[in-house]
């Protein structure tokens, strides 16, 4: 037996899913999206003005969050193709707390 609600439910939560795809801050509207996976974490990088955003997916346990800053570097040099040249200042900082490892805001030195 089916159940008469099924298809729309199932659709209703397509588009739910959907829409929790990475979205740049509003500084980095318009910016440049680079997707990628390192070391098997997947990042989306934005980049706009010589700054970039990374954002990482997924969930990690406290003891595998350590190794990702220096993923997020790394996923921000490979984006922009030059080096970060420290955090991101002024309207570009980040408003997360020191030690985050969902997101990072970076000056890039191209």
């Amino acid at each position: 037996m089916t159940r008469p609600h099924a298809p729309r439910l199932a659709l209703s939560l397509a588009l739910v899913l959907a829409a929790c795809g990475a979205s740049p801050a509003p500084q980095f509207f318009g910016a440049e999206r680079h997707d990628m996976i390192i070391e098997g974490i997947d990042f989306t990088v934005f980049l706009k003005d010589g700054q970039a955003e990374v954002i990482r997916h997924g969930y990690l346990s406290r003891a595998e969050r350590d190794r990702v800053p220096p993923l997020m570097i790394r996923a921000a040099e490979t984006a922009a193709g030059c080096a970060v040249a420290g955090p991101a200042r002024g309207l570009w900082a980040s408003p997360s707390l020191p030690g985050d490892t969902g997101e990072a805001r970076f000056k890039m030195s191209c």
